[in-house]
């Protein structure tokens, strides 16, 4: 019922707001909330096409490109999600959600390293976003740095307690620093607060333990 509710209203809304970019066809605000319904609907066809039309409108328009970058990211191509946040690096250098998405491309494509310096750079434009100190912890337990790693995990968790992925990444470096105890309430508060925590993770603390 809910479900249906909320479809129910995402199809009320798009309506208004395609009426509204009829009206105004070179609004680049309109196209980029419909950008944005669209998405959340799923019609990531259609979204991708609003937000090439907002650029079309604006080439500047850094937020459509970063938005692109995600979709694509969502369908799994990180090549064209690199090349989106890239384009958007070059309109705006300093957005920080740019630097946190390569960050979270490169640790998709496997190189630690690199994700790294995207996150730091992120942080260094924005040291409250949590969602970059989580990757951040991820990037550097990939490249094997398990004590930045729990430094990177207990910063984010410091600013949000209850971010899901972050208590989530907060077990897996503590359980790679040895605190096994901390580990496991830490991966406990995780799966709690919503976070799917691998049983495979789990059974390996309750062994250690």
């Amino acid at each position: 019922m809910v479900e249906n509710a909320r479809k129910d209203d995402l199809t009320k809304v798009i309506a208004e707001l395609e009426k509204k970019c009829e009206e105004l066809p070179d609004n680049v605000i309109a196209h980029h909330h419909l950008a944005v319904v669209y998405r959340m609907a799923g019609r990531t066809a259609d979204a991708l096409r609003e937000l090439e039309r907002c650029l079309a409108i604006d080439p500047h328009a850094f937020q459509a490109q970063v938005n692109i970058g995600a979709i694509h990211f969502d369908n799994g191509d990180f090549d064209k999600a690199l090349e989106a946040n890239e384009r958007a690096l070059i309109m705006f250098p300093d957005s920080a959600a740019a630097h946190a998405n390569l960050g979270m491309i490169w640790w998709q494509k496997g190189d630690a390293e690199r994700s790294i310096a995207s996150y730091k750079e992120a942080l260094r434009l924005d040291s409250k976003m949590v969602t970059a100190w989580a990757g951040l912890a991820s990037a550097h337990i990939m490249a094997g740095n398990f004590t930045d790693a729990l430094a990177a995990a207990r910063e984010g968790v410091k600013l949000e307690p209850d971010f899901p992925m972050g208590q989530n990444n907060l077990a897996v470096a503590l359980y790679h620093n040895n605190n096994l105890a901390e580990a496991k309430a830490a991966a406990g508060k995780a799966g709690e607060l919503g976070y799917p925590v691998d049983p495979r993770f789990l059974e390996a603390l309750d062994k250690e333990i």
